[in-house]
């Protein structure tokens, strides 16, 4: 399996714009719902199954585009290498699994070295990592020098990438990565990039997870506001916040 693959322009520029508006304009922006380093951060995140994806695509319609793009099988399939596909191998496992997240910087704030495992505690499975990572940029302020995503393999670089917004970065679930603090820009905007480690989990472990969560510390106002806005939302329960989670592997930090 190849350690990364990039996507130019992987959505159009009108959906990209209106993903991002969405996303940054969002009720449940707030400090980051993960920990270590990671609180630097802000943003919010989603748990959900192959099952649950229906769930999350009524709540958030913005993202049904983004989801069809990164999610489809033949967006990583350049993860395996060609002599590998003509050899006619079996495909690789299709992730049933997801942790999305908003991750927003500020200038000069960068995500230490990590192996992203957020779903590893409630799985219950033991050292349990993304089959691969997806990560889409959305913004990046104008005139910014650094920022980029390094990935290393047992301590080995093996490749950069700076983000551009539209890009789109398939990577191993297993390489430890980090992100380099960005300087200069507009002071106004802020490097932001959508997230999901992408899992293939057995039967009994994807019964541990909920088909559909939002993590959010914004608050319970937040939550309120998006139920009262949903359809039928006088029959339905609200969303309560969650407690920050663990979310590396030998590592305190995470995020792309």
């Amino acid at each position: 399996m190849r350690a990364f693959i990039t996507r130019p322009n992987a959505l159009p520029a009108t959906e990209l714009d209106d993903l991002r508006d969405a996303l940054l304009g969002s009720r449940f922006v707030a400090r980051s719902p993960l920990m270590g380093t990671f609180r630097a951060s802000r943003g919010f995140a989603f748990i959900f199954t192959h099952e649950g994806r229906a769930l999350l695509e009524e709540r958030f319609p913005f993202l049904r585009a983004y989801l069809a793009r990164v999610l489809a099988p033949e967006s990583a399939r350049g993860l395996t290498p060609w002599w590998e596909r003509l050899a006619r191998r079996p495909p690789p496992p299709v992730p049933n699994a997801f942790y999305l997240n908003l991750l927003l910087l500020d200038a000069g704030t960068g995500v230490g070295r990590h192996i992203d495992a957020t779903l590893q505690e409630p799985s219950g499975v033991p050292g349990a990592t993304p089959h691969h990572v997806s990560v889409l940029y959305l913004q990046m302020p104008r005139g910014a020098r650094g920022g980029a995503l390094r990935l290393f393999d047992e301590g080995r670089p093996v490749g950069e990438v700076r983000p551009h917004p539209g890009g789109l970065v398939h990577f191993r679930g297993d390489l430890q990565h980090e992100v380099q603090p960005f300087l200069g820009g507009d002071p106004e905007e802020l490097r932001a990039s959508l997230v999901c480690e992408q899992y293939v989990f057995p039967p009994e472990a994807l019964a541990r997870l909920p088909a559909f969560r939002i993590q959010s510390k914004a608050g319970f106002a937040a939550y309120l506001d998006d139920h009262r806005a949903r359809p039928g939302a006088a029959s339905g329960s609200v969303d309560t916040p969650e407690a920050p989670v663990r979310n590396d592997s030998g590592f305190t930090t995470r995020g792309d």
